[in-house]
C-alpha cells in the first residue's frame, strides 16, 4: 500500500486513477476540480463544502447529515425545506433557536429533561455497550465527554472568560487540529458515571449563566485571545449559547440513534 504521509501535493493530477478502498485524513481538496468521479459507497465524514459546486451529478440512495444552509438542488434551496421538516417532526427543536434570555433558559431546560430521558435509556445497557461505536462514530460515552467539552469551551472559556477550563476526559471533535494544554484522549474509558459527574458539573455552569441572563448582555460581544481554544474577537455572546444548545440537540439525536442500533445487535 502507497502512503502519502504529511506532503504537499499541491497542484497535484490525477487521471485514470484508481483510489478505491483509500483512506484520507485531515486532506485538503480546496479548490480542486473533480471530473467525472466515483464515489459510490464511500464514506465522507467531518467534511466541509463550503462554496462547492455539484455539476452534472447523480445523487441516489445517499444520507447526508449535518449543517445544510443555502443549499442548492435543482435551483430549490432545500434548507428551509429541512428545517421545516425537522421542526415538524419535532416541536420543541424549533426551541433551539432562541432569541431571549426566556427562550435560552426554556431551550435548556428541554435539553436537560431529553437528556435525563436518554441517559436513563443508557443505563438499560451493559457498560461495555456505552463503549461502543457504531458505524465509526463515537460511543455513548464519548459523546457526553465531547459534550463537556462543547460547554466548557463556549460557554466556560468564552462566556465567563476561564482560560483553560478543561477536565482531563474532556473530548474535542475527531478533526480538530489539536492544541498544547487541551485535553485529548479518544481512547481513555471512564465508566459513565465518571463522564456524568464531570457533566453534572458543565450543566450546572450553564444553568448559572442562563439564570443570570439579561437581554443587554445576550446582545454583548466576547473576546478570547489568548493561547488555547476558541479564539475568537468581538464574537456574539448569543452565538456561543446557540452553538451549546446545538451541540446538546444534534448529539442526543446521535446518541439515540446508536442505542437503537446497539438494542438490535443484542
Amino acid at each position: 500500500m502507497t502512503e502519502f504521509l504529511d506532503q504537499d501535493l499541491t497542484g497535484a493530477r490525477f487521471e485514470n486513477v484508481s483510489l478505491r478502498d483509500s483512506a484520507f485524513t485531515k486532506v485538503r481538496f480546496t479548490d480542486s476540480t473533480l471530473h467525472t468521479v466515483d464515489f459510490s459507497g464511500s464514506l465522507i465524514h467531518g467534511a466541509m463544502f463550503v462554496g462547492a459546486r455539484l455539476r452534472g451529478v447523480e445523487l441516489v440512495d445517499v444520507r447526508i447529515s449535518g449543517e445544510v444552509r443555502n443549499v442548492l438542488v435543482n435551483g430549490v434551496d432545500i434548507g428551509p425545506l429541512v428545517e421545516a421538516e425537522l421542526n415538524r417532526r419535532t416541536p420543541e427543536r424549533a426551541k433551539m433557536r432562541p432569541e431571549d434570555p426566556d427562550g435560552f433558559r426554556e431551550a435548556w431546560d428541554v435539553l436537560e429533561r431529553r437528556w435525563e430521558e436518554t441517559v436513563a435509556r443508557a443505563r438499560t445497557f451493559p457498560e461495555e455497550a456505552l463503549h461502543a461505536g457504531v458505524d465509526g462514530e463515537w460511543s455513548f460515552i464519548q459523546t457526553l465527554r465531547h459534550l463537556n467539552f462543547a460547554s466548557a469551551a463556549w460557554v466556560g472559556r468564552m462566556v465567563r472568560g476561564v482560560l483553560s477550563p478543561w477536565h482531563p476526559l474532556d473530548l474535542p471533535w475527531d478533526e480538530a487540529p489539536g492544541w498544547d494544554g487541551i485535553p485529548w484522549d479518544r481512547e481513555a474509558r471512564p465508566s459513565l458515571d465518571e463522564v456524568l459527574a464531570v457533566r453534572r458539573e458543565r450543566q450546572e455552569m450553564v444553568r448559572d449563566v442562563l439564570a443570570s441572563l439579561t437581554a443587554e448582555r445576550l446582545a454583548s460581544e466576547v473576546t478570547r485571545t489568548e493561547p488555547g481554544w476558541p479564539r475568537q474577537e468581538a464574537f456574539p455572546l448569543k452565538t456561543c449559547l446557540r452553538i451549546v444548545l446545538n451541540e446538546e440537540w444534534e448529539h442526543r439525536l446521535y446518541a439515540e440513534r446508536d442505542l437503537t442500533a446497539l438494542a438490535k445487535e443484542n
